[in-house]
């Protein structure tokens, strides 16, 4: 039994699925590090495992409350809520500030990752001749994803399929990032930003009592791809955390150690200073989204100049970072004392 949570825990816990969905939208962070460093990263893996046969047959036999109380129904609806309203607001918001200010937004993300990297290996003492070999594998690991070319999109249904469960995995292992992985799949444009913004137009026109979209083939196509990636989506989130519950169960150090060196070397792929590489035609100028959105290849990272302001500007931006994770820290040091 789950102990009863109070409104604020309530509060909060729709806030930290705001913060998980906008770190899942953003390529490089992980919504998987918002769950570990928020301290409900493994109640969030075990009340995935429990959406199982015995919870399908509560539901096909009527047993709603139970159904849901099995599940730990109240923690995954309001997770999940703040989720939802993170893909139509707060990402919305964190897209604007990329576009405007994406030093400063990279920066504060690496700051992020650092002060994750600090709260989840300060507490670890079981550094040893199993663990470490594990942790520099997650390093290295996490270092050679950085640097792979990303595919050309592709919307066969079974790929895009696959794209779910795989992209998934930002939710579920902390430190891979399920939207640096679409890009890499080539498939990022087309399911975070194509597919949402077209889901987020039919709704609109549907409450102002429009439903042309029915006679539009490309939307219908689009809005097609988004319900397979939701499907692939929903089936790789159960399917892992299955697989991520047992690893937990059995290899607690081993997995922490490994997830410390792949978050330590996903700083690559959120290093700030990196230019932007795009999808260029056969004139050379930059492709454009049916958004009219210039379409990421890849980022090529460089040094900063330390003279520039600029430079010192996102060094603040990435302390804030790091003193944010050190903030909650210290909230859930002093919730616990309080408990």
């Amino acid at each position: 039994m789950h102990q009863p949570r109070s409104f604020l825990d309530k509060f909060f816990l729709v806030i930290k699925g705001l913060c998980m969905g906008a770190a899942n939208k953003v390529p490089g962070v992980s919504g998987g590090i918002v769950a570990f460093v928020a301290g409900f990263y493994e109640e969030f893996i075990y009340s995935l495992q429990k959406i199982n046969l015995k919870a399908f047959k509560l539901l096909f036999n009527g047993r709603f409350r139970s159904f849901y109380r099995y599940t730990n129904g109240q923690f995954l609806t309001l997770l999940i809520f703040g989720m939802l309203v993170s893909y139509f607001s707060v990402s919305k918001l964190l897209d604007y500030f990329l576009e405007t200010k994406e030093l400063f937004v990279w920066a504060a993300f690496f700051g992020m990752i650092i002060g994750s990297i600090y709260y989840i290996a300060k507490d670890f003492e079981h550094w040893n001749k199993r663990t470490i070999p594990a942790g520099i594998l997650g390093l290295i690991v996490g270092i050679s994803i950085s640097f792979l070319n990303p595919a050309k999109e592709n919307d066969n249904l079974l790929f895009i399929f696959l794209c779910g469960i795989i992209s998934v995995s930002g939710m579920t292992l902390p430190g891979l990032s399920g939207s640096f992985i679409l890009i890499l799949l080539g498939n990022y444009v087309l399911l975070l930003v194509d597919s949402v913004n077209a889901l987020y137009d039919t709704m609109s026109e549907v409450f102002q009592g429009d439903f042309s979209f029915a006679q539009n083939p490309k939307r219908l196509n689009t809005l097609k791809i988004l319900a397979v990636f939701t499907a692939g989506s929903a089936t790789g989130l159960v399917s892992l955390s299955h697989l991520l519950g047992y690893v937990l169960k059995r290899f607690k150090h081993l997995t922490t150690a490994v997830i410390i060196g792949f978050i330590t070397g996903s700083l690559g792929v959120v290093w700030p200073w990196k230019r932007t590489i795009f999808v260029l035609d056969a004139e050379g100028l930059p492709l454009l989204d049916s958004n009219g959105d210039k379409i990421i290849r890849n980022y090529e990272r460089y040094l900063p100049e330390i003279g520039q302001s600029e430079t010192w500007w996102a060094a603040v931006f990435a302390l804030l970072g790091v003193l944010i994770l050190l903030a909650l820290d210290w909230y859930g040091k002093n919730r616990n004392q309080k408990a």
